[in-house]
Protein backbone atom coordinates (compact mmCIF):
# COMPACT_ATOMS: atom_id res chain seq x y z
CA UNK A 1 0.00 0.00 0.00
CA UNK A 2 1.31 3.66 -0.98
CA UNK A 3 2.06 6.24 2.03
CA UNK A 4 -0.30 8.96 0.39
CA UNK A 5 -3.09 5.98 0.56
CA UNK A 6 -2.51 5.45 4.51
CA UNK A 7 -2.21 9.05 5.47
CA UNK A 8 -5.54 9.65 3.45
CA UNK A 9 -7.23 6.75 5.07
CA UNK A 10 -6.10 7.83 8.19
CA UNK A 11 -6.71 11.77 7.60
CA UNK A 12 -10.91 10.51 6.20
CA UNK A 13 -11.02 8.20 9.81
CA UNK A 14 -9.72 10.75 12.30
CA UNK A 15 -11.98 13.57 10.53
CA UNK A 16 -15.35 11.64 10.03
CA UNK A 17 -16.61 11.95 12.85
CA UNK A 18 -15.93 15.92 13.54
CA UNK A 19 -17.92 15.68 10.14
CA UNK A 20 -20.89 13.67 11.18
CA UNK A 21 -20.95 15.83 14.72
CA UNK A 22 -21.14 18.97 12.35
CA UNK A 23 -23.65 17.86 10.39
CA UNK A 24 -25.74 16.70 13.44
CA UNK A 25 -25.27 19.72 15.48
CA UNK A 26 -26.51 21.79 12.68
CA UNK A 27 -29.91 19.80 12.81
CA UNK A 28 -29.30 18.62 9.14
CA UNK A 29 -29.91 15.12 10.69
CA UNK A 30 -31.30 15.16 13.71
CA UNK A 31 -34.79 17.38 13.84
CA UNK A 32 -34.16 18.38 17.06
CA UNK A 33 -37.01 17.61 18.84
CA UNK A 34 -37.41 16.65 21.88
CA UNK A 35 -38.90 13.02 23.05
CA UNK A 36 -42.13 14.02 24.82
CA UNK A 37 -44.89 14.97 23.61
CA UNK A 38 -46.05 17.27 26.09
CA UNK A 39 -45.02 20.88 26.32
CA UNK A 40 -42.60 21.36 29.74
CA UNK A 41 -43.42 24.17 31.38
CA UNK A 42 -40.83 25.58 34.08
CA UNK A 43 -41.78 23.92 37.55
CA UNK A 44 -44.43 25.73 39.01
CA UNK A 45 -45.27 24.93 43.03
CA UNK A 46 -49.67 24.75 43.32
CA UNK A 47 -50.87 25.15 46.86
CA UNK A 48 -54.29 24.87 47.98
CA UNK A 49 -56.64 22.19 46.54
CA UNK A 50 -53.74 20.04 45.76
CA UNK A 51 -52.28 19.65 48.97
CA UNK A 52 -54.66 16.38 49.88
CA UNK A 53 -53.26 14.87 45.90
CA UNK A 54 -49.20 15.42 47.57
CA UNK A 55 -47.54 12.33 46.74
CA UNK A 56 -49.37 11.57 43.14
CA UNK A 57 -48.45 12.41 39.84
CA UNK A 58 -52.05 14.60 38.83
CA UNK A 59 -53.72 15.53 35.51
CA UNK A 60 -55.35 18.62 35.62
CA UNK A 61 -58.46 20.15 33.73
CA UNK A 62 -59.62 22.96 33.83
CA UNK A 63 -63.52 23.71 32.66
CA UNK A 64 -66.86 24.84 34.09
CA UNK A 65 -69.31 22.61 35.52
CA UNK A 66 -71.38 22.80 32.48
CA UNK A 67 -69.04 20.46 30.75
CA UNK A 68 -69.38 20.90 27.25
CA UNK A 69 -68.37 18.32 24.31
CA UNK A 70 -64.80 19.24 24.57
CA UNK A 71 -64.42 19.23 28.36
CA UNK A 72 -66.28 15.27 28.22
CA UNK A 73 -63.53 14.16 25.54
CA UNK A 74 -60.89 15.75 28.11
CA UNK A 75 -62.34 13.96 31.23
CA UNK A 76 -62.59 10.37 28.97
CA UNK A 77 -58.54 11.30 27.75
CA UNK A 78 -57.52 11.41 30.99
CA UNK A 79 -59.30 8.73 32.64
CA UNK A 80 -58.54 6.39 29.98
CA UNK A 81 -54.77 7.43 30.22
CA UNK A 82 -54.34 6.68 34.01
CA UNK A 83 -55.99 3.50 33.42
CA UNK A 84 -53.78 2.32 30.70
CA UNK A 85 -51.01 2.96 33.32
CA UNK A 86 -51.63 -0.44 34.34
CA UNK A 87 -50.33 -1.69 37.86
CA UNK A 88 -48.74 2.26 37.68
CA UNK A 89 -52.57 3.45 37.47
CA UNK A 90 -52.26 4.02 41.52
CA UNK A 91 -49.60 6.48 41.01
CA UNK A 92 -52.06 8.77 38.99
CA UNK A 93 -54.57 10.86 40.15
CA UNK A 94 -57.12 12.99 38.03
CA UNK A 95 -58.56 16.59 39.03
CA UNK A 96 -61.68 18.44 37.53
CA UNK A 97 -60.82 21.81 38.70
CA UNK A 98 -64.72 23.75 38.42
CA UNK A 99 -63.50 27.08 36.93
CA UNK A 100 -67.16 28.71 37.78
CA UNK A 101 -69.97 28.20 40.63
CA UNK A 102 -72.12 25.62 38.95
CA UNK A 103 -72.86 22.23 39.52
CA UNK A 104 -71.56 18.93 37.18
CA UNK A 105 -74.27 16.99 35.96
CA UNK A 106 -74.57 13.29 38.24
CA UNK A 107 -73.69 11.31 34.65
CA UNK A 108 -70.46 13.54 34.28
CA UNK A 109 -69.59 13.20 38.26
CA UNK A 110 -70.26 9.35 37.83
CA UNK A 111 -67.80 8.71 34.72
CA UNK A 112 -65.15 10.38 36.55
CA UNK A 113 -64.58 6.87 38.18
CA UNK A 114 -62.79 8.08 41.19
CA UNK A 115 -61.25 11.09 39.64
CA UNK A 116 -61.64 14.33 42.32
CA UNK A 117 -63.99 17.62 41.62
CA UNK A 118 -62.57 20.90 43.39
CA UNK A 119 -63.67 24.68 42.47
CA UNK A 120 -60.59 26.57 41.44
CA UNK A 121 -60.00 29.90 43.38
CA UNK A 122 -58.75 32.94 41.60
CA UNK A 123 -55.01 32.45 42.82
CA UNK A 124 -54.89 28.77 41.60
CA UNK A 125 -56.92 29.08 37.97
CA UNK A 126 -54.34 31.98 37.44
CA UNK A 127 -51.02 29.87 38.27
CA UNK A 128 -52.05 27.90 35.23
CA UNK A 129 -50.53 28.91 31.94
CA UNK A 130 -52.61 29.58 28.92
CA UNK A 131 -55.96 28.89 27.70
CA UNK A 132 -57.03 26.71 30.31
CA UNK A 133 -59.30 25.19 28.55
CA UNK A 134 -57.33 24.18 25.73
CA UNK A 135 -54.83 22.05 27.73
CA UNK A 136 -54.72 19.31 30.01
CA UNK A 137 -52.36 19.63 32.89
CA UNK A 138 -49.90 17.22 34.88
CA UNK A 139 -48.39 18.41 37.89
CA UNK A 140 -45.57 16.22 39.54
CA UNK A 141 -45.67 14.75 43.50
CA UNK A 142 -44.46 17.58 45.22
CA UNK A 143 -46.81 19.85 43.54
CA UNK A 144 -45.06 21.35 41.20
CA UNK A 145 -46.70 22.05 37.58
CA UNK A 146 -44.43 20.53 35.10
CA UNK A 147 -46.22 19.80 31.88
CA UNK A 148 -49.33 20.38 30.13
CA UNK A 149 -50.90 18.45 27.06
CA UNK A 150 -53.32 19.88 23.93
CA UNK A 151 -56.91 19.06 24.95
CA UNK A 152 -57.28 16.81 22.10
CA UNK A 153 -54.07 14.93 22.80
CA UNK A 154 -53.16 12.33 20.68
CA UNK A 155 -53.90 9.62 23.96
CA UNK A 156 -50.71 6.94 22.74
CA UNK A 157 -48.15 9.78 22.70
CA UNK A 158 -50.05 11.49 26.49
CA UNK A 159 -49.73 7.51 27.42
CA UNK A 160 -45.98 6.98 26.26
CA UNK A 161 -44.92 10.38 28.00
CA UNK A 162 -46.44 9.21 31.54
CA UNK A 163 -45.40 5.75 31.46
CA UNK A 164 -41.58 7.51 30.98
CA UNK A 165 -41.94 9.44 33.78
CA UNK A 166 -43.30 6.57 35.93
CA UNK A 167 -40.92 4.57 34.99
CA UNK A 168 -37.79 7.16 35.75
CA UNK A 169 -39.26 8.63 38.91
CA UNK A 170 -39.26 7.51 42.22
CA UNK A 171 -41.54 10.02 43.59
CA UNK A 172 -45.15 9.03 43.67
Amino acid sequence: MRPAFKVAAIFVVCAAPLALGWLASEERWISGRSGNYGELLAPQPLAGTLAPLRGKWVLVTLDPAACEARCERKLYIVRQVRRAQGKNAERVERLWLLSDGGTPRAELVAALDGGHIERADRALASAFPGDVRAYIYLVDPLGNLMMRFPAAPQAKRMIQDLERLLKYSSFG
